[in-house]
């Protein structure tokens, strides 16, 4: 071999052999650190593909680490992989590692959900392009937001630009390894964390000993009390569940029923059970003890059945739609609620804002107890803060006191650029605040629509440079005959534009295909600040600038509440088509209100509207029978129905004669139904106590005799009877 040949060769061994031996220090210096201290680190591999992947393999093999998982699309030959896409499956598991390669897709949802997965003392590695280049690469997970007829190629970068920036910005909790660069620096290992003074082996802090206690007080103290586990994820709420029920077991012959949206959210819950029961039965989500039990049940069967309980166990409440909740409140009187505060899978504070409410009008006995200590890594953890960071999860609206004094002749209303947004912190982290809580759950992968999204404008109202109110508006529509043709003989779904799809394929419109659309995604107000005609200011700002714009319909699709679609109806936007499932986040039925901003659009509006006016009472009978009375109410409003209301005497006679007893239920059903029509019609018709209620769901909803008694806590058909009659008594004399 030539000597300038061998001295190329060798100069290279030693190079590799140096930063081999570099890696193994830094590696060593990291996990001292991060085990003395109980912390989590993130180790950030930046480079091209292949080099990343076979830096992660290096990485974990350096750390010695034993429990660790993959997430991504390839597979690793000899390791744990999970796709980004089945991620979810690693809740409530515990892992020393986690790598998460980003090359198969930043997917935001995945990569805070598996952020919680991994121990103190241990490592999440990501896996991604240059830090500087990674905006501008196309990136797989960018999918779920690209809207037709754009693909992942058409995503801007700002989010992946925002996400790098928060990686170069934080030297100290995050170590970024770049290819083709010098190894990083570690500062040296810090004083080891203090444990904390925990009372025995059962609990891990006191904070969970004392949520345990509060859980066992609500089967011992008075009824009608819930109990509300606020927590960030790994403070060891769920265990706390899982304790306080086997402790309860011990001592008294009870069944828990314990519901959650999925069981494998609860794992933790029955395996601390099975620890202090060591000899119970035990079966997939039941441990038995004797004659007592803690039973898994789904949310959607718990309330459909009439299952008894003397506790009821709710974890991950806020990814529970409302109304089933709102169910549980109604048929159980000791209940245990638990949320994650900044949680993957929709954050707990618009749950905590919303239903509170409820709590606060049902039961307003009711108690919370926050979780603060972590249970599975040290207080001040930097992996925790940095991906809260990363992904917005403690984004907050402004403080109350500086905008406690906005009003609607004080605000300034604009549209504003996504590339300000996204690069001014303090407004971005007020916008998705207000998002947050106004809305009932809220994923990270909304932050990325947010900055990202095609064809999403953003407006806010100011007071004084604060944010104040906000809305995300989507622009629809625009098919060309080809699309529309496939869309309306339901050959094609294109992604997005949920409203000229609707109109087209639901309310048989194609008329609808060629037309522009402006839908408000979400509109959310200041707390302390709703019930001020800011929203309704906004919105009007909105509707006006999208008719400048060139829109033919203005509208939007929200779960229905009373409340809501009186909002709407303010600016004359009206409902026009309605969802027959509830939504699975809200738990309501979904309704699409709309408005016409040209003469295109009036034709299609116009024709919408008297459809739905039409039917109304046709799906109250069938696919909406459960649909809020209340609720119903307000859209039977302007129906067009055959005037048939109380046509002659022979109709009154009849009412008369069922109020007083004198006629059965069948021989006086058609005036009734009329009755109820003619009432619900009318601006000021309202269905508000329980004997209106019960009348509206039987009569027009159709509902059986069984089930109108439990829907109102009836014992059996001749007191739901007994209020049928009191209740028309009540419409007769109005």
């Amino acid at each position: 071999m030539p000597t300038e040949c061998y001295d190329s060769v060798m100069t290279l061994i030693e190079t590799t052999s140096f930063y081999n031996s570099g890696l193994s220090a830094l590696m060593d210096k990291l996990l001292v650190r991060a085990q003395q201290m109980q912390h989590r680190h993130m180790v950030v591999l930046a480079g091209d593909v292949g080099w990343c992947r076979d830096m992660g393999v290096q990485l974990v093999a350096l750390s010695r680490l034993s429990r660790v998982t993959w997430v991504s699309s390839e597979q690793q030959q000899g390791t744990d992989v999970v796709s980004i896409g089945m991620a979810k499956k690693l809740l409530g598991q515990e892992r020393d590692a986690i790598v998460f390669d980003a090359h198969s897709g930043f997917d935001p949802d995945a990569f805070g959900a598996v952020s919680g997965v991994v121990c103190g003392g241990g490592l999440l590695i990501l896996l991604c392009p240059p830090l500087a280049q990674w905006e501008n690469i196309n990136d797989p997970a960018a999918e779920r937001i690209a809207i037709w007829p754009y693909n992942t190629e058409d995503i801007s970068g700002r989010f992946l630009r925002r996400i790098a920036r928060v990686i170069s910005a934080s030297p100290e909790a995050v170590t970024v390894i770049e290819q083709d660069a010098a190894l990083p620096v570690v500062p040296m290992s810090a004083k080891a964390q203090d444990s904390a003074d925990i009372p025995d082996d059962v609990f891990r802090t006191n904070d969970q000993r004392a949520a345990v206690a509060a859980i066992e007080h609500v089967l011992h103290g008075h009824r009608r009390r819930p109990l509300v586990l606020v927590a960030d994820r790994g403070r060891g709420k769920t265990a706390a569940l899982g304790i306080a029920a086997a402790r309860l077991l011990q001592t008294q012959t009870i069944r828990i029923v314990v519901t959650a949206p999925r069981l494998s959210a609860v794992q933790p819950l029955f395996q601390q059970a099975q620890k202090i029961l060591p000899e119970a039965s035990v079966r997939e989500g039941c441990v038995q003890w004797g004659d007592a039990s803690i039973q898994f049940i789904a949310p959607d069967v718990l309330c459909l059945s009439a299952v008894s309980a003397d506790l009821v166990l709710v974890d991950e409440a806020a990814a529970i739609p409302a109304t089933l909740l709102q169910q549980l409140l109604t048929r159980y009187s000791r209940l245990v609620f638990s949320t994650t505060t900044h949680g993957y899978e929709g954050t707990g504070r618009g749950f905590a804002v919303r239903f509170r409410q409820t709590l606060d009008k049902q039961t307003p006995g009711w108690n919370q107890i926050t979780l603060h200590t972590p249970v599975r890594w040290a207080e001040n953890d930097p992996l925790e803060k940095r991906v809260f960071k990363m992904l917005l999860l403690d984004a907050a609206s402004a403080n109350d006191e500086q905008v406690g004094t906005a009003t609607v002749d004080n605000v300034v209303m604009e549209k504003i650029s996504r590339d300000v947004l996204v690069n001014n912190e303090t407004l971005l982290a007020q916008v998705f605040g207000l998002l947050v809580v106004a809305h009932y759950r809220t994923r990270p992968n909304d932050l990325r629509n947010l900055l990202d999204g095609p064809g999403l404008s953003v407006y806010v109202s100011r007071y004084q440079g604060q944010v104040v109110a906000t809305a995300l508006v989507a622009t629809e529509g625009g098919f060309d005959t080809q699309i529309a043709e496939a869309v309306f003989a339901g050959q094609r779904r294109p992604r997005g534009h949920l409203m000229p799809q609707s109109l087209m394929v639901h309310a048989g419109l194609k008329d609808a295909a060629g037309l522009h659309c402006a839908r408000v995604m979400r509109i959310a107000v200041h707390p302390v600040l709703q019930q001020k005609g800011l929203g309704r200011q906004l919105l009007k700002y909105i509707k006006d600038d999208a008719k400048k714009q060139g829109a033919d319909l203005f509208g939007a699709s929200f779960g229905a509440t009373e409340s809501l679609l009186y909002f709407w109806a303010h600016e004359n936007i009206l409902p026009v088509r309605m969802g027959f499932r509830r939504g699975h986040a809200s738990g309501e039925y979904s309704v699409m209100v709309l408005a016409a901003l040209s003469a295109a659009g009036e034709k299609v509006y116009a024709a919408a509207r008297a459809r739905f006016k039409r039917d109304l009472p046709q799906w109250l009978a069938d696919p909406l029978q459960m649909l809020d009375v209340a609720v119903s109410a307000v859209l039977l409003q302007g129906t067009d129905v055959v005037e048939m209301a109380l046509a002659d005497q022979h109709d009154l006679d009849m009412l008369l004669g069922f109020s007083k007893g004198e006629r059965t239920y069948e021989d006086a059903l058609a005036p009734v139904w009329r009755l109820l029509i003619a009432t619900g019609k009318k601006p000021t018709g309202s269905f508000s106590n329980i004997e209106h209620r019960v009348l509206f769901t039987k009569v027009l909803q159709k509902q059986s005799w069984v089930n109108v008694a439990r829907r109102f806590g009836l014992t059996g058909k001749a007191e739901v009877l007994t209020h049928l009659r009191n209740g028309v008594r009540q419409l007769l004399d109005r």
